[in-house]
């Protein structure tokens, strides 16, 4: 049986491939085989790191609270306690929004949350 070698939809699916991997280092974006390898890397790599931001964002907002809290002389978990507490519903963002760009109305939300 004779070779399929794909024709003008081969190619269009190489030209594909070397357009997304524009840019990379060397044969990963001259050669189609290398080429597709770092492609589907990549797309990977850009799938995970979609759901690990959130993770490392989380992370760097409890990082702030914490050093602002501690600024204020409680710790990280006492505060979420406290607040939890005294009912004050400001998510991470917010909070680590409030301890770095505005740290007096930090203060009064950690007094707050002493006081309950």
């Amino acid at each position: 049986m004779a070779r399929v070698k794909g024709g003008p939809y081969g190619y269009r699916r190489h030209k594909k491939v070397l357009k997304l991997t524009k840019g990379q280092y060397g044969t990963r974006s001259k050669l189609f085989r290398r080429a597709n390898e770092a492609m589907l890397k990549s797309l990977w790599y850009s799938y995970r790191d979609r759901r690990v931001r959130k993770r490392d964002l989380r992370k760097l907002w409890i990082a702030r609270i914490n050093a602002a809290a501690r600024l204020n002389g409680i710790s990280y978990s006492r505060l979420v306690y406290a607040m939890r507490q005294a009912n004050i519903n400001l998510n991470r963002k917010v909070l680590a929004d409030l301890a770095v760009r505005d740290p007096k109305a930090f203060s009064a939300v950690v007094e707050k949350a002493k006081a309950a």
